[in-house]
């Protein structure tokens, strides 16, 4: 596809339409072979004026909290399947008014709020968050079963039976995993909560299903789902992924401002932020790619660290290399930025926030939303 980047702002992330239904087209055979539930998770992924296209191969979502979930009922236009590590007294009405589906992270908040879901006017599924104590995920940073985790129940804290009115497991120990990963999740989880499972009418196995990645077994992934439901066909299976959703579908614009160089060390000061734009580069971290750049110092090329315009010392990273020095006014697309980007971006520093805009399927560009000094300002009313 040739991209006109004159006609769009800069900075600005772009999300491309073909590139989202093509992951949605995916998502959705997968639920469909496996005969389960797939929800878009809107921590990962929660860009609502695309939505209309999301509703087209999904129904529903997950929230992880009130705002979330008001989300979910305004613009999926569904209820949300909610949980959150603590809901307070203030938020709960919302949650109640837009959920189908409420799952609570400790047994304390299920006694809390029990009797307000039962005595509500429709029927709301209750669940509570397990901690399998499993989880190959590395970065302690994203693993929710580390030793000593806030997140989820224990086996042992459960008695011999649940609580009546609990009808669902929810459990998430997975972050850009593969389906193998998953199957070794299951052994764990089956063997500290399987003796609960004949008790209940679904389980939510979370998000990290990285599922639309190039090297990920789908086939995999449908066996291990098609085999769970043999051995509980009492169960519903709910899966709610939120990276796969918006998995490699755009970038983020951004240009030079100005090369600093200091030791031999070349630095492209960028209008763009790694701390307020792309934070879980600096938290995971990882690189990001640049579009024609070499990801690492290559002899005979010319080297830089990218800077952001933030005035954290650590904001930046690098090497990349490129064909030709860098200068003022040059363009530079880092890939894959949609996921767990937009969601998280801060106004730190008062940096300004890329515009945010979608390349139709025709190759036009549509701004969806910009940002200036008002909005900054309002971060403080």
């Amino acid at each position: 596809m040739s991209i006109d980047f004159s006609k769009i702002p800069n900075p600005c992330y772009v999300i491309e339409e073909h590139l989202l239904r093509r992951n949605l087209e995916l998502i959705r055979n997968v639920g469909r072979e496996a005969g389960v539930e797939i929800i878009l998770a809107f921590k990962g992924f929660s860009l609502w004026k695309v939505f209309p296209i999301v509703r087209e191969y999904i129904s529903g979502a997950t929230a992880s909290g009130a705002n979330e979930a008001r989300l979910v009922a305004e613009e999926m236009k569904s209820l949300a399947h909610t949980y959150s590590p603590a809901f307070t007294d203030s938020d709960f009405q919302t949650v109640l008014d837009c959920s189908s589906h409420i799952t609570f992270n400790t047994l304390t908040q299920l006694a809390q709020f029990s009797e307000r879901i039962q005595t509500y006017g429709r029927h709301i599924s209750i669940g509570i968050r397990v901690n399998p104590e499993f989880s190959e995920v590395q970065t302690e940073l994203y693993n929710p079963c580390a030793p000593g985790a806030r997140l989820g129940i224990i086996a042992e804290q459960l008695g011999d039976t649940l609580p009546k009115e609990v009808e669902g497991f929810h459990f998430h120990t997975l972050c850009e995993s593969s389906s193998f990963d998953l199957e070794k999740t299951l052994v764990a989880f089956e063997a500290r909560f399987g003796k609960y499972l004949g008790q209940l009418k679904w389980v939510n196995f979370g998000g990290g299903h990285l599922m639309t990645r190039k090297d990920y077994d789908t086939s995999h992934l449908i066996h291990v789902l098609k085999a769970f439901k043999l051995r509980w066909p009492n169960l519903s299976v709910i899966l709610e992924p939120g990276s796969a959703f918006a998995w490699e579908t755009g970038f983020l614009l951004a240009s030079v401002v100005d090369v600093v160089e200091n030791k031999g060390i070349k630095t492209a000061i960028l209008n763009v932020s790694f701390t307020t734009h792309m934070p879980d580069c600096l938290e995971m971290p990882y690189q990001p790619k640049i579009r024609g750049a070499y990801q690492e110092a290559v002899d005979g090329k010319f080297a830089y660290r990218m800077g952001g315009n933030s005035c954290l010392a650590g904001d930046y990273m690098g090497y990349w290399s490129f064909d030709e020095p860098l200068k003022p006014g040059d363009p530079i697309l880092f890939e894959d930025m949609i996921h767990y980007t937009i969601v998280k971006t801060t106004m730190f520093n008062g940096v300004a926030h890329p515009s945010i805009g979608m390349l139709t399927e025709k190759s036009e560009f549509s701004l969806l939303r910009e940002f200036g000094y008002d909005d900054y300002k309002a971060r403080m009313d």
